[in-house]
């Protein structure tokens, strides 16, 4: 088949998707009738009754169909929850960036920030991983990293928000999570004589995550790489700062070669 042929018949099956989906946004639309109001109580009773399916769909079409009215700006934060309760991830990260981007003063935009940051946090760790207690500490954390992001955020530019008591929890949690994985690296580096990026990530774990257990190996690190990089005078004062913080506790998780100011 020429080239030409198979191009146009890409363009008409397209085409031909584009006509399906839009028949169906338009029957589910005109299967929410009434105003504003009675779709949004509709919507709201699904949602309180668990029915996420049918919560959606009423608070989508209430946004189609009534964009400006004030049952629909109420229908865009419920329809964040919906979207998170029926584990629509992307879905409820998009809506939640449109609401804040299109309401950034509104008064519940912390709530928008609260939802981008559970969905992140709930992706952190799957149930399987759950189930078996997988050492997630070696991963890349890109989805802590975005929770904590999101949280940090709402605590910050909303700290009397209902919203952020448990994102400080969390955030507490996930500073820890971020804290093990630089650790992590560190250890890794350190172990193959990359005493440089060992010490960049340990340096950073202690400035970025400061009350994370994982601080403890991190000094640990710091001090030996600055002596295997002959900073003698950097790995003394990191000895001090190491002994001053734990001074009762004399567990050592990397060995090297002992030195006289430093005990590891």
């Amino acid at each position: 088949m020429p080239l030409v042929f198979r191009f146009l018949r890409l363009l008409t099956l397209l085409a031909l998707l584009g006509l399906t989906l839009a028949a169906c946004r338009s029957n589910k639309e005109r299967d929410v009738q009434g105003a504003p109001d009675e779709i949004y109580k509709k919507s709201h009773d699904a949602l309180r009754a668990s029915n996420y399916d049918g919560a959606i769909k009423g608070y989508e079409a209430l946004e189609a169909r009534f964009p400006f009215s004030d049952a629909a700006r109420q229908g865009k934060l419920d329809l964040l929850y919906a979207y998170y309760r029926n584990h629509e991830a992307e879905s409820a990260v998009d809506a939640a960036d449109q609401f804040i981007r299109e309401n950034p003063t509104h008064p519940q935009v912390a709530y928008a920030y609260y939802i981008k940051g559970l969905v992140y946090f709930e992706r952190t760790r799957n149930i399987l991983e759950r189930f078996f207690s997988v050492d997630l500490s070696s991963r890349p954390p890109s989805d802590a990293r975005r929770s904590f992001a999101a949280f940090q955020t709402l605590v910050q530019q909303y700290p009397n928000s209902e919203y952020a008591h448990d994102a400080r929890r969390r955030m507490i949690f996930l500073r820890n999570r971020l804290a093990d994985y630089e650790v992590a690296v560190a250890r890794y580096y350190m172990k193959r004589g990359a005493y440089v990026g060992a010490l960049s990530r340990a340096k950073y774990c202690v400035e970025a995550y400061d009350g994370a257990p994982a601080i403890q190996e991190a000094l640990q690190i710091m001090g030996n790489a600055y002596f295997a990089l002959n900073m003698n005078d950097l790995a003394q004062q990191t000895a001090q700062v190491y002994a001053e913080n734990f001074p009762d506790d004399p567990d050592k998780v990397i060995k090297k070669k002992k030195h006289w100011y430093w005990p590891f």
